[in-house]
């Protein structure tokens, strides 16, 4: 239940020892604590895991469920056709780029580019943990997915719009799916 990545091994004076980044492993024990009441510990686990599942929903369902707004579910048929049952990763892509236009960040030849990004090269990236980055320089934007532990540095006239850990919105997504 607590991500690989999030294992810092230093060396100190008595041997190795592990340390944990405060703020999120807090966050990760109080979601624990309050949904261990609702769901046991294997479900925990999958709803944490980093892990696509296997389903399908109808355009309706995401939107009852609030993982999509109208605007963005026709962006998204717009861009890949309609379809009568959507796949986790459509749904994810979808949940992405809600938050994304919804944050104001991108606009809509942008999201086509991330949607793009995503269908061809996140499959490859569903076994482990991922970020989508977005930067522009001059005007131009480009977008990429890197491994989450990666460090990444820019040049300076490049600006970084945003880092988004793509198993943080896996797991929120599947939480809206409980």
């Amino acid at each position: 239940m607590i991500p690989e990545g999030w294992f810092i091994r230093k060396s100190t004076y008595t041997g190795q020892e592990t340390f944990f980044p405060k703020e999120k492993i807090l966050a990760r024990i109080e979601k624990i604590r309050h949904l261990k009441e609702d769901i046991s510990l294997d479900e925990l686990a999958e709803l944490f895991s980093p892990h696509p599942v296997r389903a399908t929903f109808t355009s309706t369902e995401l939107l009852q469920r609030n993982i999509v707004t109208p605007m963005v579910l026709d962006f998204f048929v717009q861009q890949q056709g309609e379809t009568p049952l959507w796949t986790f990763a459509q749904a994810l892509y979808m949940h992405v780029l809600d938050q994304l236009f919804a944050a104001g960040e991108i606009s809509r030849e942008e999201g086509a580019m991330v949607l793009q990004l995503l269908t061809e090269h996140y499959p490859a990236f569903s076994e482990q943990t991922c970020d989508l980055i977005f930067l522009r320089k001059m005007g131009v934007a480009t977008c990429c997915l890197v491994p989450s532990a990666v460090p990444i540095a820019f040049e300076k006239s490049a600006r970084l719009i945003f880092r988004l850990n793509l198993a943080q919105c896996v797991e929120t997504l599947k939480a809206k799916l409980i």
